[in-house]
């Protein structure tokens, strides 16, 4: 939830969503960009009274990951690749000494270090001196659970398959990759280092490749286990909507106010 109240919308002019609105909504963790869009719609739909309405989102959020999401409706759809093309800010906890498929949480463990005792001796200068190798203009690698498409299929569709897929590189900037806080514990009788991290990167930076990337500088494999996307430009999740909260403002009745 916010912080502090959303940002203002024209609800007392229906008309005003169809000319054209970007709404920042704090994405809930477990819902798909999708849902939100989806759910949004619906409700735009009855508040407004038009059968049709274009809604559209920029830059999509993993469904494990909160924070803001750009949506956008009316004519401001036309902004979208511009809005999604802006800076992001996000916090993250990496889990160094444990490899999942997805390099999230979504998909159970599949690796842990090969060497537990690379993962008890790291401390959080090492890490940061790891992070700061990663950060620049990077060649990275999209997870194989991500929305690239190889030959017409998603390759989240074909990595859930089992299928064996080559994704290209793509060109991305990290500005930031800091280290906040880090804890050492043991996960099912294996050493683990959970760092949370605060990045400054480009549209279309994958953080999942960065935690894959980190724990691979330092020999001990990493997966993403939190992520909140703060900002996108000069949208910030301190003044975002929750779907909830918005939803019911647009189905809220006004005759008697």
């Amino acid at each position: 939830m916010s912080q502090n109240p959303p940002h203002d919308l024209p609800f007392d002019r229906p008309e005003a969503f169809l000319e054209g609105q970007a709404m920042v909504i704090n994405k809930p963790l477990t819902w798909t960009s999708f849902d939100v869009v989806n759910k949004i719609r619906y409700a735009l739909r009855e508040f407004t009274g038009a059968k049709k309405i274009k809604v559209g989102h920029a830059g999509t959020l993993d469904p494990l990951a909160t924070g803001v999401l750009v949506v956008c409706c009316g004519r401001a759809t036309k902004t979208i690749d511009n809005l999604q093309a802006q800076a992001k800010v996000y916090t993250a906890t990496v889990r160094l000494g444990a490899h999942t498929p997805s390099l999230d949480a979504e998909t159970a463990v599949d690796a842990w270090a090969t060497n537990p005792a690379a993962v008890t001796a790291l401390t959080e200068e090492v890490v940061a001196q790891a992070a700061a190798s990663l950060t620049g203009t990077l060649e990275q690698r999209p997870p194989l659970y991500s929305a690239k498409k190889v030959d017409g299929v998603k390759a989240y569709d074909a990595a859930r398959k089992g299928a064996d897929i080559k994704l290209r590189t793509s060109t991305v900037t990290v500005d930031t990759f800091r280290v906040e806080r880090a804890v050492a514990q043991g996960v099912d009788g294996h050493p683990v280092f959970d760092v949370d991290m605060t990045i400054h990167c480009s549209k279309g930076t994958y953080i999942r490749s960065l935690a894959r990337d980190l724990g691979d500088a330092l020999g001990v494999g990493g997966t993403l286990t939190g992520l909140c996307r703060v900002s996108s430009g000069d949208f910030h999740v301190d003044h975002a909507w929750s779907v909830e909260a918005l939803v019911a403002e647009l189905n809220r009745d006004r005759t008697t106010s």
